[in-house]
């Protein structure tokens, strides 16, 4: 298959050397000195001890790729959003595009069944701007749940993990997502279809829209905040009001609340990835992990206070230090309106 990753960082580089060694016609979108490493010395991957090598094709330039099979999109959210008008070179007629990227992706309305169905979301969407240049019907979600990290441009370091949850946003098992499956298994990951990916999406989201801007606004680790009474409290409390607005939404926990706390207090003394970033000076994920849940609730009106109230002070707080340029939800009325209007 002919697959381009966007984004050749700590998991487009893994997905990037392990899908070239199994046969793949493999091209990597990066930039800098990433690209430059590349470039010269191939992708490497440090994992069980060895080091792997792949030489794929690498360009910051999507036209020299050219049209794809599939295109695996390993930015993040805002990244995405930045680079839209950018994927026009890499779409074929049957080109299929994989999100895999944290929290609420932009097609999550995309064949929903209700009255929100095809409504993108202002908070990762702006003015639906991947809906139009990309096209929702494109959409292959992915669920990313392996730990790596870009040691040097050039060098990935697998932490941990295999898994890539996949599934079609309208439930169905396609044919071009069991391509997918194959093309993942047979380069070493698992890569299991799910009929309801957007229960996977809420899995994974339900920790990090409470434990990442915890942490960025605190310095803690993950473990300190999942066990001070006082941040296990307010992660609680905005796990209740997150499920309370995705069970309207059709979502299905299969975990207990207090369970995924004490699975994210066992993780140890782990630094969530916003409080990374935040500390080398990056752009912070707030959209797509807490103003994206903010607005999911205000579209479904529920209330969401406790989350209202941490992204409030973890979007002033990236934007006092210049990491964080979002803009802040149009007031509840306003939102009413749009979601009356869908």
């Amino acid at each position: 298959m002919k697959i381009c990753i966007y984004g050749a960082g700590a998991i487009g580089g893994y997905l990037g050397v392990q899908l070239s060694r199994a046969g793949h016609e493999v091209s990597l979108i990066a930039r800098g000195r990433n690209l430059e490493a590349m470039k010269a010395n191939g992708m490497r991957l440090l994992i069980d001890g060895q080091e792997l090598e792949a030489r794929p094709f690498c360009t910051d330039d999507p036209a020299e790729a050219g049209p794809q099979d599939i295109v695996i999109v390993a930015l993040k959210a805002h990244q995405a959003l930045e680079v839209a008008d950018q994927f026009a070179p890499l779409l074929g007629q049957e080109t299929a595009v994989v999100t895999a990227m944290n929290g609420v992706p932009w097609w999550y309305f995309y064949k929903h069944a209700g009255p929100l169905e095809n409504c993108w979301l202002e908070s990762v969407d702006p003015g639906g701007r991947q809906w139009r240049l990309i096209g929702p019907e494109r959409a292959i979600g992915c669920v990313v749940y392996p730990a790596t990290e870009l040691v040097e441009p050039g060098v990935v370091k697998h932490v941990s993990g295999d898994k890539f949850v996949l599934g079609e946003p309208d439930g169905t098992v396609s044919e071009r997502c069991q391509r997918l499956q194959e093309a993942l298994t047979g380069a070493g990951f698992q890569a299991p279809i799910r009929t309801n990916i957007r229960d996977d999406i809420w899995k994974k989201l339900w920790g990090n829209l409470c434990f990442n801007p915890i942490s960025a606004l605190t310095g803690a680790t993950l473990d300190v905040v999942a066990t001070d009474p006082g941040t296990r409290a307010l992660a609680r409390n905005m796990m209740i009001e997150a499920r309370t607005l995705g069970e309207k939404l059709g979502v299905e926990f299969r975990i207990e609340l207090e369970k995924r706390i004490d699975g994210a207090a066992a993780v140890g003394a782990h630094k969530t990835s916003m409080l990374q970033d935040l500390e080398k000076g990056r752009a912070l994920e707030i959209d797509a992990l807490v103003t994206a849940v903010q607005e999911l609730g205000r579209l479904t009106e529920t209330p969401t206070p406790y989350l209202d109230a941490v992204l409030a002070l973890i979007q002033q707080r990236g934007q006092v230090l210049g990491i964080y340029s979002g803009t802040p939800l149009p007031q509840p009325a306003e939102d009413e309106s749009r979601a009356a209007a869908v």
